[in-house]
C-alpha cells in the first residue's frame, strides 16, 4: 500500500508540474502517518511556480506566510496569517524531529522571524521566497537557508 501512495503522490507532483512551467526539481514527499500533513504539502506543492506577491495568499501570488495560510485554509483549517503568529501558534519541534508538513521558520535580515516554509521531507521545503521569484522548493542543506533557520513548528 505505501508503494501505491508514493506512486499517487509522484503522479500528483507530475501533474502539478504540467500546469506551471518551471525549471525546479521536485523533491519526493514521503508518505506520512499524518495524512492531513501530507494533504497540506500537496496543496502547497501545487502552487510551485506561482509568483511572489507581498501580502498575497492565493494562486495569483503568495508571500511566504500567505502560502502556508492558503494550504491550511484549503484543508478547512484557520491558522494565523503572519509568520510570527504562525510560529507562536505552532508547537515547536527540533530540527532532528522534522516531519512532513512541519513549518520551518527563518530569520532573514531582522532580529525576528521573517520567513516560513513547509517541510516536505529529505531536508527540503516549499516556500514563496521573495519579490521577483516564484514559489519553489529549497533545501535546508543550502548554506543560505541553514544559516538563517531558527526553529520548526507543527500545527
Amino acid at each position: 500500500m505505501p508503494g501505491i501512495r508514493l506512486f499517487i503522490m509522484f503522479s500528483l507532483l507530475f501533474l502539478a508540474a504540467c500546469g506551471r512551467s518551471t525549471s525546479y526539481e521536485y523533491a519526493a514527499v514521503r508518505p506520512s502517518q499524518d495524512q492531513q500533513a501530507v494533504s497540506t504539502v500537496d496543496i502547497a506543492l501545487q502552487q510551485i511556480g506561482a509568483p511572489y506577491r507581498y501580502g498575497g495568499h492565493d494562486p495569483s501570488g503568495f508571500d511566504c506566510s500567505g502560502l502556508v495560510y492558503f494550504a491550511y485554509q484549503q484543508r478547512g483549517m484557520k491558522i494565523p496569517r503572519s509568520t510570527s503568529k504562525q510560529m507562536k501558534y505552532a508547537r515547536l519541534v527540533g530540527e532532528n524531529n522534522l516531519s512532513v508538513g512541519d513549518l520551518l521558520f527563518f530569520r532573514i535580515s531582522a532580529k525576528k522571524v521573517s520567513h516560513v516554509g513547509i517541510y516536505i521531507g529529505d531536508r527540503q521545503f516549499v516556500h514563496a521566497p521573495s519579490s521577483g521569484k516564484r514559489v519553489r522548493i529549497s533545501s535546508l542543506n543550502n548554506h543560505y537557508w541553514s544559516k538563517r533557520f531558527i526553529t520548526a513548528g507543527r500545527i
